[in-house]
């Protein structure tokens, strides 16, 4: 039997049961009956294509983790490899839990049910829905997932190389769970003040980013910067051994530029479904034609970005050596800044714009990677210009380019208010989405920054920021992954590998010496908790960063620990002039109070 026959005889049951009289059921009544059940079934049919589709670019842009991943690992030495990695992963383990209990709620929560209000009065966080409760559309959560799980990790490479395990959960959690949500909740609900979809919009326009410059890499570029000022430079980037600046920063390459392509290509693709699946539903009137103008645009802006970054570099490398030369993580970033920068306005500017904004971006991205330097920030994968840089021109240019065909297009909106030059093409220079542009991109910054900043700073303070210097030099695949050598394989002469192996040892000696006194001193309790940082009692400074003596022992424990700690002083420093010379020694006794400045006086990268 057919759908159709099914559904005539299922009808007319239906009405033969339900009618009182013996006559049979009318004609009408019957056609009635079976157009609602074919519009039942096209409805369910549209549900589940919308599904299907927000499930598909999902897994298109948790792809991107491992672009992100590859882009990471490419640029840090090779003894970080292992950390910069297992930082990536759990990334995205923290940030599911985090948006699943409370950032999902805080996002895009009912409000206690105000969201079912024609109203839509205007909530600064939202309220409800918390651990998923009450959600119907399973797949939308996971979509704003993968988007969360890209912000939190912008901020990865920006760390790499100097930055503990506990700090980077902690940020992924908080950021997922909290700060990250309200920036949402402002953009892209529909009760947000920035919110175009807002009954009451701001201006009578609202802020506009279609599929994130500003709620996603805006806020984790932010968050990268803050976290780097914070955190300080990796040692000897910008400060030489005594700690004397550096007339030029000290070049640290990644290791293999192989996996940075193959990361920038991987983020390419998936970027696909991070901008196109921002439409959410594809069974709505002409969003298929939506979807594929996206995908046009993304394309150009990527591709002018990378070609605009490339010349620009080679034409002032040929100026500064007179060689021409192509540098291809220049490239690559350029690319990956046209994609963040079109990704506010992808569905709702001309072609033509998004090659001018892949244009500008791939500009600003060089000129940004260098004041960095300048302003002695270090940024070991320049997420700081490529993502904030480029998030904030990406959102700006919507208030510059945004055509207003296009926008009724999306936002089912009568385009009032276009882009400043559209309005100033058509006589009245209405630049009402423009300033609602600027202020959304004010306000991301400074709740990043009231939000972001003590809570790094809280970390720093405490000592759970920044790992320990000597564990930095030889590497935190050995420190903390339980020893992997083949980091000085990457040293080109022998008596810096012999170094490196003199270094290692050093550190496995002083740990073990810790462990010793750890043990024969735990049946006395002494110890308030786990030592940290090869430290028995707290760490001091290294190039400004001041840990301000996160103690181990408790007070009540120092005077019973004096002699041990003197045995071990002893022992270190007689082992340090035997086995390497004295002037030599990477550590010559440990005394809390003064091993940080004896490695940064002693060790030269």
């Amino acid at each position: 039997m057919s759908a159709t026959e099914s559904t005539y005889q299922t009808c007319l049951s239906d009405l033969t049961s339900t009618n009182t009289s013996s006559s049979s059921p009318t004609t009408e009544a019957l056609l009635q009956c079976i157009s609602n059940s074919f519009d039942a079934a096209h409805t369910n049919t549209n549900a589940s294509i919308d599904a299907f589709f927000l499930l598909y670019a999902s897994t298109l842009i948790f792809f991107m983790q491992t672009g992100f991943a590859m882009v990471c690992a490419g640029c840090v030495r090779l003894k970080n490899v292992q950390n910069t990695l297992l930082k990536n992963v759990l990334d995205a383990c923290a940030v599911s839990l985090g948006f699943y209990s409370l950032g999902y709620a805080f996002a895009f929560g009912t409000n206690n049910n105000n969201n079912n209000n024609s109203d839509k009065t205007t909530t600064f966080i939202g309220n409800g829905n918390y651990f998923l409760i009450g959600v119907e559309d399973d797949s939308f959560w996971l979509f704003q997932f993968v988007f969360c799980a890209t912000s939190g990790t912008i901020v990865a490479g920006a760390l790499a190389e100097r930055c503990q395990m506990t700090a980077y959960l902690a940020y992924s959690l908080f950021l997922s769970s909290f700060v990250y949500p309200v920036v949402v909740h402002a953009i892209w609900s529909d009760y947000g003040f920035l919110s175009p979809r807002n009954s009451n919009p701001l201006w009578g326009s609202g802020m506009i980013d279609f599929a994130g410059s500003c709620v996603v890499h805006v806020t984790g570029g932010a968050t990268a910067l803050i976290a780097s000022k914070v955190l300080g430079p990796r040692t000897g980037r910008f400060h030489d051994a005594h700690g004397n600046l550096l007339e030029n920063p000290k070049e640290m390459p990644g290791h293999s530029l192989a996996l940075q392509c193959l990361g920038t290509l991987i983020l390419w693709f998936g970027w696909y479904g991070f901008n196109c699946g921002s439409i959410i539903t594809l069974t709505i009137d002409d969003h298929y034609k939506v979807i594929s103008h996206t995908a046009i645009n993304l394309t150009l802006s990527g591709a002018t970005g990378c070609i605009m970054t490339l010349i620009a570099s080679t034409i002032a490398a040929e100026r500064s050596t007179g060689e021409t030369s192509y540098y291809l993580p220049y490239a690559l970033n350029g690319c990956l800044s046209g994609l963040v920068a079109i990704t506010a306005g992808c569905s709702i500017v001309e072609h033509w714009a998004s090659i001018v904004i892949g244009l500008t971006s791939g500009a600003l991205y060089l000129v940004f990677s260098k004041l960095l330097l300048k302003w002695k920030i270090d940024d070991a994968v320049d997420a700081i210009p490529v993502h904030l840089i480029n998030g904030i021109w990406g959102t700006i240019c919507v208030g510059l380019f945004a055509a207003p065909d296009l926008m009724s297009n999306v936002y089912n909106s009568s385009a009032d208010h276009p882009g400043w030059f559209y309005s100033w093409g058509m006589g009245s220079a209405d630049a009402r989405l423009l300033a609602c542009q600027l202020v959304g991109i004010l306000f991301v910054i400074a709740w990043v920054l009231c939000t972001m900043f003590p809570f790094f700073w809280l970390l720093h303070y405490f000592g759970y920021l920044r790992a320990d210097a000597l564990e930095e030099y030889i590497g935190l695949d050995v420190a903390y992954r339980g020893g992997i050598f083949e980091a000085k394989d990457n040293e080109e002469d022998e008596e810096t590998k012999k170094k490196m192996d003199e270094y290692i040892k050093e550190y496995e000696h002083r740990r073990a010496e810790k462990a010793s006194f750890i043990q024969m001193h735990d049946n006395r309790g002494l110890f308030s908790r786990s030592p940290i940082q090869g430290s028995s009692l707290h760490n001091d400074s290294l190039h400004g960063n001041s840990y301000h003596g996160r103690k181990v022992l408790t007070q009540n424990s120092l005077d019973a620990s004096k002699k041990s700690q003197a045995s071990l002083e002893d022992s270190q420093r007689s082992r340090a002039r035997g086995e390497m010379g004295e002037d030599n020694a990477i550590v010559k006794t440990v005394d809390v109070e003064n091993w940080a400045e004896n490695i940064r006086e002693n060790v030269a990268h």
